[in-house]
């Protein structure tokens, strides 16, 4: 893993140290299987459904998990899981993504977005979020800014921005990106180091030109009478629905951060699975 991919434990696998797997006898090396290792990964080059709406290109070297095995992939970072979300990622783990479908009906995109006071509705859900991160034992996030402000790309009806925020004095960046489909929308998650996120981005951005949704489940496939969205483009970046919420005074979990702890696995994982495909071979 790339220096700088920060941890709410950073030292979550300390007990699982790359020398493990160099061990001479077999047994011995079996016994240090770390345990994202006997995730279901499904390796590319491969296309892969991404729920009921889309597609997805997993491109050589990259490696996706389905909903279930998501969950179980954030229960051993410690991240919430809500077990919708499904994951990508380079066969290294330098960085993941994560895919969630809401169905929230058609996003109308003529929205100005006001990003001071959409930065203080997301510090404000960070905060609900963080009781949830109490209650499992783990480290608070606070928001400190944008990293980058939001933007749209009305020729793919892509949202993108993102946040910086910290976890135990050390920074952490998530880049969120919204693709805008008939009936909802599909939230695309970065999480990379703040050292390495330009090139972690523009990878992942690459990565998405894969994603694409299923023929009448486009945006342009959009017909009178469609369910439309009781929000718009910054109560996306907000949290989903925040808009809704806070007219009600209700404005509960509706941001959340990822925060991963896998430093030092990535390595192991990389020389983990090239001896699988050398013996699936």
């Amino acid at each position: 893993m790339r220096a700088g991919l920060v941890a709410s434990v950073c030292l979550l696998f300390a007990c699982c140290p790359l020398a493990a797997q160099e061990a001479s006898e077999p047994q011995a090396a079996e016994a240090e299987v770390h345990p994202l290792a006997n995730l279901e990964w499904i390796l590319g080059p491969t296309d892969v459904q991404v729920g009921d709406h889309a597609t997805l290109t997993v491109p050589e070297g990259f490696m996706y998990l389905h909903p279930s095995e998501t969950s179980k992939f954030q229960e051993i970072v410690e991240n919430p899981s809500n077990g919708r979300e499904s994951l990508i990622a380079p066969d290294d783990l330098r960085w993941f993504g994560l895919f969630e479908f809401e169905d929230i009906g058609y996003v109308k995109d003529d929205e100005e977005i006001d990003a001071d006071e959409v930065l203080e509705s997301v510090r404000e859900g960070t905060k609900q979020a963080n009781e949830e991160r109490k209650d499992r034992g783990w480290s608070p996030l606070s928001i400190t800014g944008w990293h980058f402000k939001p933007r749209y790309d009305s020729a793919t009806q892509r949202l993108e921005w993102a946040i910086a925020a910290e976890s135990e004095g050390e920074p952490v960046v998530n880049v969120n990106t919204r693709l805008l489909g008939r009936k909802g929308v599909t939230s695309a998650t970065l999480v990379a180091g703040p050292d390495t996120l330009d090139a972690d981005f523009a990878e992942f951005k690459g990565m998405l030109e894969g994603f694409q949704y299923v023929a009448g489940e486009r945006y342009a496939d959009v017909q009178e009478g469609d369910h439309m969205a009781e929000y718009g483009l910054a109560a996306l970046i907000a949290g989903g629905g925040a808009a809704v919420a806070a007219k009600s005074g209700l404005l509960k979990g509706l941001w959340k951060f990822i925060v991963v702890g896998v430093a030092g696995i990535g390595a192991w994982l990389v020389k983990h699975f090239k001896g699988k495909k050398q013996k699936d071979a």
